[in-house]
């Protein structure tokens, strides 16, 4: 594959001028088997790059052991693109914030008390020197000095929003290079944070969604010379629960990128195509409140949810044809889609009644962590009994992020980091009463400081203003559902897993409509979809076609609180809620 080198005012391929037109297309939120028809449509849409982070709490969900299977089979994607013509750069962090699961920083850094991430901590970057150790050397193949299609290799992730530890990068830019990436390297940051994330030698790039004038003119007295690149052109945004559904309007869009390429500027949009925070992936913003993120990561980019083109393809693709050759291609169809109602799901579980078959309790004085019992997703069930009969004050110092109370397997009330709740009141019926408190990691906080951002129950549980002692604290992760549902006419009360299965004809893509439920998880085939909330702004859950089959098809559902129908549908179009008038 040709090589990338930076001149005085623009890249060089093999020589020759060359301009990255670039988007993201994370591999790690689209089904493997959906990988092909993305990058396919990039290349229609007239870019000759892709880039994509990497997810380091994916791929080392435990120390020591880096995994590539299935939907991370990152290799297999950079061969992919590499079949379809396009360049990659990649964005390996090792923090990479893209409203992900604590940035892409492993949970099990976090068991480790005082650990300052993103430092030249001694643990930390221990960690990091071991998790590249694995990491490049499985990637070096596809590096562009060696054949393959990466052409470029970012150094962390918008670190001037973060902190100034210079030493901290330069240890970055020597790892790499020490494993053998001689591609170039760059470093992007918004462009007030140019000074302190940018290091000598490395490119800096800019990260901004409008002003474009004013933002190269920043990017270029930063760096005199060099070529000028947008690594994240916001062409869109991500939603929070509670919130609207964000969109930005294409035209104005497709504007602010034309006069960011007749500067002469390269680009990677972000995102080119979103995709989903499938399972437990979606990260959360604290500024002082928690904001947890939706399941969907549709970003209202170019290609949807469901990879199918917007507005936005058609524009850029205008835009970008007058800069740049664009394939002579019809612009994309959308997918076929299914539409099935009422779906009956029949069969039932209680949660807590299962509880011994979801994981195994660890017996301390206090709540453990998720981090403690060496947990990353999921929920933590901590128990304990009440010493007496009567009127019960529960204080809890830290919820992080959502408990459930219950008292002899009876809901009596949540406690939720996002509303600043800590306390309530309840009765409890008899001296030795069980008191389960159901937390539940919502997301661990993707950007700031916030990113120490540990699950559970974090500090002292007092009863009437007495410490809690003598706890239970067992890891929810729901790894599998292996359970013993039953059919139930009135399922049981708290949270519940319900079944069902639909018969299909054929395998498409569809949408889980889950009106009438309140919150919870939902699985198809055993496929983890992710969360669903009644408060939106998302209501329905893409399920990707591969996920489905012709014949019968299982699907689950974990519903926390209380459901007004015991069934779902299978809906054709998407419903990402309301918008901001």
């Amino acid at each position: 594959m040709p090589e990338l080198q930076t001149g005085a005012d623009g890249f060089l391929l093999d020589g020759a001028p060359f301009r990255i037109l670039s988007g993201a297309l994370h591999y790690f939120r689209v089904h493997p088997d959906q990988w092909t028809d993305r990058l396919r449509k990039a290349r229609a849409m007239g870019l000759n790059t892709v880039d994509t982070y990497i997810p380091w709490n994916l791929h080392e969900r435990r120390r020591g052991t880096v995994e590539w299977d299935g939907g991370i089979d990152l290799p297999r994607f950079l061969d992919l693109a590499a079949a379809e013509g396009l360049h990659v750069l990649l964005r390996p962090g090792p923090y990479i914030c893209a409203e992900w699961e604590g940035g892409g920083l492993p949970s099990w850094l976090l068991a480790e008390p005082g650990i300052r991430l993103r430092t030249t901590d001694p643990r930390y970057l221990a960690a990091v020197d071991a998790y590249f150790g694995r990491l490049l050397p499985r990637l070096a193949p596809y590096l562009s000095t060696r054949g393959g299609p990466v052409i470029a290799v970012q150094v962390e992730n918008e670190y001037g929003a973060y902190g100034d530890d210079a030493a901290y990068i330069d240890h970055l830019v020597d790892l790499l290079r020490r494993h053998g990436v001689d591609v170039p390297l760059f470093t992007c940051d918004q462009p007030g944070d140019l000074a302190r994330g940018s290091v000598p030698g490395v490119l800096a790039t800019a990260n901004f969604g409008s002003g474009a004038e004013r933002n190269l003119a920043l990017l270029r007295a930063r760096q005199p010379e060099g070529p000028l690149m947008v690594t994240e052109f916001w062409n869109g945004w991500f939603d929070r629960w509670g919130g609207v559904h964000t969109t930005r309007s294409a035209a104005e869009a497709a504007a602010e990128l034309d006069t960011t390429l007749a500067a002469g500027a390269s680009v990677s949009l972000y995102m080119f195509h979103g995709g989903t925070n499938f399972g437990f992936t979606s990260g959360a913003n604290d500024k002082h409140t928690y904001r947890p993120t939706v399941t969907s990561y549709d970003y209202d980019a170019p290609l949807d949810e469901a990879g199918d083109p917007t507005a936005k393809y058609t524009a850029f693709r205008e835009v970008i044809a007058r800069h740049a050759p664009v394939p002579d291609l019809p612009a994309p169809a959308p997918s076929k889609k299914l539409n099935v109602l009422d779906v009956r799901l029949p069969r039932s579980v209680s949660l807590l009644a299962a509880a011994d078959l979801l994981g195994t309790a660890v017996d301390a004085e206090r709540p453990r962590t998720m981090e403690e019992l060496g947990q990353d997703f999921g929920f933590v069930l901590c128990t304990t009994e009440l010493p007496a009969a009567g009127p019960v004050e529960l204080d809890v110092e830290g919820v992080a992020d959502r408990a459930q109370v219950f008292v002899d397997g009876q809901p009596v009330g949540v406690l939720e980091r996002e509303s600043h709740h800590r306390a309530l009141a309840f009765v409890s019926p008899a001296p030795g009463a069980r008191l389960d408190l159901l937390v539940e990691n919502q997301g661990r906080v993707n950007y700031g400081p916030g990113i120490h951002d540990r699950k559970g129950i974090l500090g002292e549980v007092r009863l009437n203003g007495r410490r809690a002692r003598g706890w239970t604290s067992r890891p929810i992760a729901l790894a599998g559902l292996d359970l013993p549902f039953r059919p139930t006419d009135v399922p049981p009360v708290g949270p519940t897993f319900h079944r069902g299965t639909v018969a299909l004809e054929e395998a498409a893509d569809t949408y889980l409509d889950l009106t009438g439920w309140t919150k919870g998880n939902a699985w198809v085939n055993g496929f983890h979809l992710g969360r669903y909330w009644s408060r939106g702004p998302q209501r329905r859950l893409y399920v990707p076609g591969p996920v489905l089959r012709a014949g019968d098809n299982e699907i689950v559902v974990l519903e926390l609180h209380a459901t007004a129908r015991r069934s779902v549908d299978l809906r054709d179009t998407a419903d990402l809620g309301p918008t901001e008038e």
